[in-house]
């Protein structure tokens, strides 16, 4: 259902621009300050990270209820604004060979912008992954919910094995604690940018289907499955769901990763290398469940502050300022994103300020939560004036290109 065929009685969430809603974007703004202390957390290239005791408290936080958490919510969300795609197209006069052709020159288009941005700035990149993702899966749009519900079951399962198989294998030998943190990422250390790019170049192109099929793929499959309820923008007629899925999903995420919590922020000593690996693995696993918890969380933020809004009489039913500035990164997503990479790049690497080699935990939070309030500041201010974020733009150039469809803006470009 659209949101122009909501039934009358049903309340809807603040739009925020034409066709938006408030919860998906949001999540997707929420969400970008998950990755962005997650990207800051990846760039240290040293083990000295946890110093003090607010570096411990900041890092068993983040363990807890970030890491391993960020890029499920980002992939559900991903999934979740593929079906709106093909709802725009199919509500323009096409048909699924047209959503078909959008979707995956949309999904083309992407993987070139993560390989740029894996090449240029950061070679563990989500872009691309999901740009592979649309290329390959696309089909999976029009497949019934449960084979969507099965196939995300059965990649987590098989993707759990292999993490289970190949990080036990790992640790018969030296404690992941003793590795050099940059060793499985050497761009990291690369002095000169040429040669960190070339370094990027063959990382990038390993760790794109390795993401996709290891970490992207369930919470895609599921987005997919949420966005045909239009789950997230009508919130009230699926209340229930969402309040079992956050607090399942955070409960789940919480509870499985607080013993890899404890140790990494070195609240409780490190174990044997094998026991070690098994705790990493739980807690990046019941990243699958806070992902879903995350987003049904936010989404019921976002409810509450459409009926308070709604019960105040607000003409414009805003959601209040804070709120639609966040809303505001997560209609920019990309840009925001790309932005990020770029402040990260500049502050950590070697041929930057080279902080990556010295910060500390507490130092990465620092410069993770300044950019993404560097990102906020500037969506909103863009929001104001009616701009769009830049790699927004282009990237709808390059996906509506040569589309004809009845009805719709770009077909008549």
């Amino acid at each position: 259902m659209s949101p122009s065929r909501r039934p009358p009685s049903a309340v809807a969430p603040p739009v925020l621009g034409p066709g938006r809603s408030l919860a998906p974007d949001l999540a997707r703004g929420f969400m970008l300050l998950f990755i962005a202390l997650v990207n800051a957390q990846f760039f240290l290239t040293h083990p000295d990270t946890v110093r003090t005791l607010a570096d411990q408290v900041l890092t068993f936080v983040q363990s807890t209820l970030v890491n391993g958490r960020a890029i499920p919510l980002f992939s559900l969300l991903f999934g979740y604004g593929t079906v709106w795609i093909m709802r725009r197209v199919l509500d323009a006069g096409g048909g699924w060979v047209h959503a078909r052709v959008v979707l995956r020159r949309r999904g083309l288009w992407m993987l070139v912008i993560g390989l740029a941005h894996g090449v240029l700035l950061l070679p563990v990149d989500i872009v691309g992954a999901y740009g592979l993702g649309l290329l390959l899966f696309v089909g999976f749009l029009r497949a019934r919910d449960a084979v969507l519900l099965w196939t995300a079951g059965a990649v987590a399962l098989a993707s759990a094995a292999l993490n289970t198989v190949l990080g036990l294998g790992d640790a018969f030998g030296t404690s992941p604690k003793d590795t050099d943190p940059a060793s499985a990422v050497p761009s990291l250390v690369e002095s000169g940018f040429l040669a960190a790019s070339a370094e990027r170049f063959a990382e990038w192109t390993l760790y794109t289907p390795v993401t996709l099929v290891l970490v992207v793929m369930p919470p895609l499959l599921v987005g997919m499955w949420a966005g045909r309820r239009g789950i997230l923008e009508r919130p009230r007629e699926h209340l229930t769901l969402l309040v079992r899925t956050a607090v399942v999903g955070l409960g789940v995420a919480v509870v499985a990763g607080l013993p890899d919590a404890l140790v990494t922020a070195e609240f409780l000593p490190e174990p044997e290398p094998q026991v070690l690996v098994s705790l990493w693995i739980v807690h990046d696993l019941a990243g699958w469940a806070g992902g879903p918890g995350w987003a049904a969380l936010i989404t019921l933020v976002a409810l509450w502050l459409t009926e308070r809004a709604t019960s105040r009489g607000d003409g414009d039913g805003s959601p209040g300022a804070i709120a639609t500035a966040i809303a505001a990164v997560g209609e920019r997503s990309l840009s925001c994103y790309l932005a990020q990479a770029v402040v990260f790049t500049v502050v950590f690497a070697p041929y930057g300020l080279g902080l990556g080699a010295t910060a500390s935990a507490s130092g990465a939070v620092l410069v993770a939560v300044l950019t993404w309030g560097l990102t906020v500041a500037l969506a909103e201010i863009s929001r104001r004036r009616g701009l769009r974020g830049p790699a927004e733009v282009l990237l709808r150039r390059l996906t509506y290109a040569r589309t004809r469809l009845p009805g719709s803006p770009e077909g008549r470009r």
